[in-house]
């Protein structure tokens, strides 16, 4: 590990290790440093990824491919059941991940490309010169690192970002507290992820089933940060609904924390830095999935800070490409709109939800379109009409 490199990197999930490796291979000197004592761990999601959404980074390998999902179902409050096959669910389907086995491969592919590992080591604080960052303060044997950008992958909590002066705050609306159970001897699909929804089950939020082989599943619930508290929080909830659908099934792991489903800041590049990942507040407001998100920030954070070495501008205005481009892509684009499906489900009632997903049980569809299921819905059940039209404006 040298003082100084063209780009630092802080932290080592999957957003910081794919812009390790892509700047890496851009043939810039990097270096990825990670405050755990191991990659991967502890695992921090439900770790669900579709498989085209993977591809673009890395071909599936089965060493760390918990399970092959074909298959995605949503829970009405009332038990009601809406199965998705491949087809249908879109990118709700494909593969269940070994996070622990994931992560680290990432981080030896960023290795390999040539960008210096040092797990361990703790950023405390960045190094500043005419009011850009220009590196890092670290732990460890190398107490201070100069380089020229410093992209952010801190995660969820983004102490570095706040530490150079972003306010990545997360209100208590925009964080989903989260608890999760890898269980064992409990009877599911294998191939079928599972969404249970409904305020006295997992209010403003939902209950997530990912297999993970055979008798085998992540069972985990996200609920709003305004809807917890003593006697309610995410586990009371979670405990409650293993004890009345796996009553025989045995917690193998526990795993707790929050996820930002709020708004990414204003701007998510400074002078000298750059924010990828939960660090940039880029989580799927809807969905709470992170992990593609994390990984295509972090590749478009590296290839434009790649562009800005090597025209000599390490400005926030030159590192502002990064900002727009992602905002403007097919992710940004989804995000913006998924926060107002947000808005809109989260003030749904129990009732509500299950007039719509009885309404959705019944329909069959050569593929999965919003407008088409609107039509559908309103054919099927004119009462659903006031609750669609809010539905379609949510989309606009």
């Amino acid at each position: 590990m040298k003082d100084r490199y063209d780009v630092l990197v802080v932290g080592g999930g999957p957003g910081g290790a794919v812009a390790a490796e892509t700047a890496a291979a851009r043939g810039l000197s990097v270096c990825l440093v990670e405050k755990r004592p191991a990659i991967g761990t502890p695992v921090r999601c439900a770790e669900g990824i579709g498989r085209e959404a993977l591809r673009e980074f890395i071909d599936p390998d089965p060493a760390w491919i918990a399970a092959e999902i074909k298959e995605a179902s949503v829970v009405a409050p009332d038990g009601t059941e809406l199965v998705l096959n491949a087809k249908l669910a879109g990118n709700k389907v494909g593969c269940v991940l070994e996070r622990k086995i994931f992560d680290r491969e990432l981080v030896r592919r960023a290795a390999d490309a040539g960008a210096d590992i040092a797990v361990k080591t703790t950023a405390t604080g960045p190094v500043m010169a005419d009011g850009a960052v220009r590196g890092a303060h670290l732990t460890g044997a190398v107490p201070q690192v100069g380089a020229d950008v410093v992209i952010v992958a801190d995660g969820v909590e983004s102490r570095f970002a706040r530490m150079c002066g972003i306010d990545t705050t997360v209100p208590a609306s925009g964080m989903m507290t989260c608890a999760q159970y890898l269980m064992t001897g409990i009877d599911i699909a294998p191939e079928r992820t599972v969404f249970t929804v409904g305020n006295t089950i997992a209010p403003q939020g939902y209950l997530w089933i990912f297999p993970k082989g055979e008798r085998t599943a992540n069972v985990g619930i996200g609920i709003s940060g305004q809807k917890s508290g003593p006697g309610h929080r995410a586990k009371d909830y979670l405990d409650r609904y293993v004890r009345s659908h796996f009553p025989d099934g045995r917690s193998i792991e526990f795993i707790a924390g929050g996820v930002p489903v709020c708004r990414p800041p204003p701007s998510t590049t400074a002078d000298g830095l750059m924010l990828v990942g939960d660090a940039a507040r880029v989580v799927d407001p809807f969905t709470g999935g992170g992990i593609y998100n994390a990984m295509f920030t972090g590749r478009l954070a590296a290839e434009v800070a790649s562009d800005c070495i090597a025209h000599g501008d390490l400005s926030g205005k030159a590192l502002a490409a990064y900002d727009k481009k992602w905002r403007e892509s097919e992710m940004g684009r989804s995000l913006a709109r998924n926060y107002k499906l947000r808005e809109y489900f989260i003030r749904q009632t129990d009732d509500r939800f299950n007039r719509l997903i009885h309404s959705a049980a019944k329909i069959d569809l050569d593929e999965f379109s919003v407008p088409e299921l609107i039509r559908e819905f309103v054919v099927r059940n004119p009462a659903l009409l006031a609750d669609l039209t809010a539905f379609r404006a949510a989309l606009s």
